[in-house]
């Protein structure tokens, strides 16, 4: 970050051309290790270049920033949390619908019992974010008050839904390691089909 010319009271802007996700897990990255004004540039590159916004090709050299790495300056989930989370709050999965279904003559497939499917892809509308009131909408099933934590496949399309729920000023706990690292261990539950499940108490 000292390399890009970050101070601690700087303002960062994270973007990208398409994939949404790349630029929020870039956000949320920065978020945690305690850079705290980071935007999201909603729409990405297209968007600033829809309103003229100059580009310009030349590549800084690096500078010398003085911002202060601070892990952690965002809520994380491990795997003893999500068990925990499905059971208790809300766990989203924010994987595409087929991979949360999975197949189950597959092992290694399907969802953490307990977790709703709620795509990273639905906060977003040709490429930006939704708008306050849909957003609300979306996630309404899960705003009663209880902890909410997200995972994806691998800890990227997640952010996507951290930032969402950011935007409606409601906090939500990122499981980094997400699926790729939930099934490592094979004494963790998952369940196949669309329905949440229920997770099993000897594990949480």
């Amino acid at each position: 970050m000292r390399t890009w010319g970050v101070d601690d009271d700087s303002t960062v802007v994270v973007h990208t051309r398409h994939n949404p996700a790349v630029a929020t897990r870039a956000w949320w990255v920065l978020r945690w290790a305690g850079v705290a004004n980071v935007q999201y540039l909603n729409g990405g590159l297209a968007a600033w270049q829809e309103i003229g916004g100059p580009l310009d090709v030349r590549v800084p050299p690096p500078a010398a920033g003085t911002a202060v790495v601070r892990p952690g300056s965002l809520s994380v989930l491990t795997a003893k949390d999500v068990g925990r989370l499905a059971a208790s709050g809300h766990l989203i999965d924010a994987r595409a619908p087929k991979a949360y279904a999975g197949d189950p003559r597959r092992t290694g497939t399907g969802h953490v019992p307990g977790a709703h499917s709620i795509p990273g892809s639905d906060n977003f509308t040709d490429g930006e974010l939704r708008d306050a009131a849909t957003l609300r909408a979306l996630y309404a099933a899960h705003l009663d008050g209880r902890a909410i934590g997200a995972y994806c496949g691998s800890g990227v399309s997640a952010t996507t839904t951290v930032l969402a729920l950011a935007h409606l000023g409601i906090e939500t706990a990122l499981y980094p390691g997400s699926w790729s690292a939930w099934i490592t261990d094979p004494a963790r539950p998952a369940t196949t089909g669309v329905e949440p499940g229920v997770h099993p108490p000897s594990a949480r």
